[in-house]
């Protein structure tokens, strides 16, 4: 994988992967920036939180689940001292769909967390503290029936 970096004015930034569109990314004001852009601490939560829905989701697919929604929920703590890295990563996966079993999601979500996901590996590494990384599913959040009420 190959990315180009460039700046655009002070520490405004804007980065771009083979064949993708450019991400911009800033500072806050209080550190010379204009907000311009999300800080790089979170672009790289944002493309952790990424890969592991389009895992979960793709695994549910597989599993042949009737996903109407998903949304992802992160809350991460960053360290005080450098280097910033996060110290606790909290995940909760929102999923609504038709008869959708929730040993399925369960199953997604534990595969997502221990084998496919690459960017929740990497963050395991650096993530001190307990627990590390939890991810759970938002189940009951309401599930729509076959004759479309939600399940609550």
């Amino acid at each position: 994988m190959k990315i180009v970096l460039k700046q655009i004015d002070g520490l405004a930034m804007a980065g771009k992967a083979e064949e993708s569109p450019w991400v911009p990314m800033d500072a806050p004001e209080s550190a010379g920036g204009h907000m311009g852009g999300a800080r790089p601490m979170q672009v790289m939560l944002i493309g952790m939180a990424g890969c592991a829905a389009m895992d979960v989701v793709s695994i549910l697919k597989k599993r042949r689940a009737d996903i109407r929604g998903y949304e992802m929920t992160v809350d991460a703590i960053l360290a005080e001292e450098h280097p910033k890295v996060f110290t606790r990563i909290a995940i909760l996966h929102k999923i609504t769909g038709v008869d959708i079993k929730v040993e399925d999601v369960e199953m997604a979500i534990q595969l997502t967390d221990e084998k496919y996901c690459g960017a929740l590996t990497m963050a395991k590494k650096d993530c001190r503290g307990h627990p590390r990384i939890s991810s759970s599913a938002g189940l009951p959040l309401g599930l729509p029936t076959p004759n479309g009420d939600v399940d609550k």
